[in-house]
């Protein structure tokens, strides 16, 4: 399988999850689907053990990226929360 089928639908996740304009709260809360969280482990304990084809190596490459995309969403909405007046 080649990355981009399983990359593609990790991004279409996040992005409808975007255009549904998530509030904060939501935006906080948000987990990648299991499939998503899996398939991620998967590559990263491939990658421990043998060499990853360059398919694979694109497809973790992409996931660590939208890893970090939304673990910085994810602090700048929390920082929003807590500048909230209470």
């Amino acid at each position: 399988m080649d990355a981009k089928d399983y990359a593609l639908p990790f991004y279409s996740q996040v992005l409808d999850f975007l255009a549904g304009a998530p509030s904060i709260q939501e935006i906080v809360n948000f987990q990648p689907s299991l499939e998503a969280q899996q398939r991620f482990s998967e590559l990263l304990e491939l990658n421990r053990q043998r060499p990853l084809t360059l398919s694979e190596q694109e497809e973790l490459d992409h996931s660590i990226r939208m890893d970090r995309m939304l673990s910085l969403l994810k602090a700048k909405a929390h920082n929003r929360l807590e500048q909230r007046p209470a």
